[in-house]
């Protein structure tokens, strides 16, 4: 296959992503791997590695490339996981579009589709849950926030994904439905991820990254969901999110407010839900 001039940023761990690699002419692997002996294997091939601490997913990753070159970002980047083939994509999916220069879904589970159809091979009518594919790559989930009750990834600052949009959006619209791709794997460009500042990317690290007991934070997944949002919305961001001392100083309201949003104490938090920007 043809090397891309696309750039692929790897998030990596425990594995040797040669058979990305070989798509690629220029690249960089963010490595958080345990496996000393795989580590090891990566290091002598002389690939261009950056060491970093497992946060337990790979957004973090993303987000501190756009925060360490940010001046100087590539034009089209392939934000990517190691293990993504054959996990989040075939690589016959991938093969079809790691050339692409326009935003893309790295997402096809084809033994899904007829699950999603809206007709089963049977010609059976499916009917509608809660979730399905918009198109064959897209996945769509109701916005209800389910995996926020698991006792795996804990939470510290936003009980849903509501609450973490209207923190960082000034006026969001709430859909009833996130389009997303699971894995956090797409190709954007440029010009996306420059809608935001860097200092943007370098706080939405700290709602992720902040302990690995027993699991990575909730609130991974709460911005796994809203990706797409943060590559393509116009929307205003709350002020705080372009500075980094104001942003630390709402973090601490955001940890009083989680543990009381659903007690039955509305008025007695009013004042502090709308200093978060949660309600006007």
């Amino acid at each position: 296959m043809e090397k891309t001039t696309n750039f692929f940023l790897i998030h990596n761990f425990n594995t040797i992503p040669t058979e990305l690699l070989d798509l690629c002419s220029d690249y960089i692997i963010y490595d958080c791997s345990t496996d000393r002996e795989m580590k090891q294997k990566l290091h002598d091939m002389d690939l261009n590695i950056k060491d970093i601490e497992n946060t337990g997913h790979n957004i973090t990753s993303y987000f501190s490339y756009f925060d360490e070159n940010y001046e100087d970002l590539p034009e089209v980047i392939c934000l990517l996981k190691g293990n993504m083939i054959g996990r989040h994509c075939s690589m016959e999916f991938f093969q079809q579009v790691y050339q692409n220069k326009s935003f893309t879904f790295l997402y096809d589970e084809k033994q899904y589709w007829d699950r999603f159809a809206k007709f089963t091979e049977s010609n059976e009518k499916n009917e509608p849950g809660t979730t399905f594919l918009a198109m064959e790559n897209v996945y769509v989930e109701k916005n209800n926030s389910w995996y926020v009750e698991s006792p795996n990834h804990p939470k510290r600052y936003f009980n849903d994904v509501d609450d973490l949009m209207r923190f960082i959006y000034k006026k969001p619209m709430i859909p009833q439905y996130f389009a997303f791709s699971p894995g956090a794997c797409f190709i954007v460009r440029r010009e996306q991820i420059l809608r935001h500042s860097k200092v943007f990317y370098r706080n939405l690290n700290k709602l992720m990254n902040y302990g690995m007991e027993p699991g990575f934070p909730s609130e991974a997944h709460q911005i796994e969901r809203l990706l797409p949002i943060i590559f393509t919305s116009l929307g205003d961001v709350n002020g705080w999110m372009d500075d980094e001392a104001a942003f630390d100083a709402k973090l601490p309201e955001c940890s009083a407010y989680i543990q009381y949003k659903y007690e039955n104490r509305p008025r007695r938090f009013k004042k502090l839900r709308k200093a978060l920007g949660l309600i006007r």
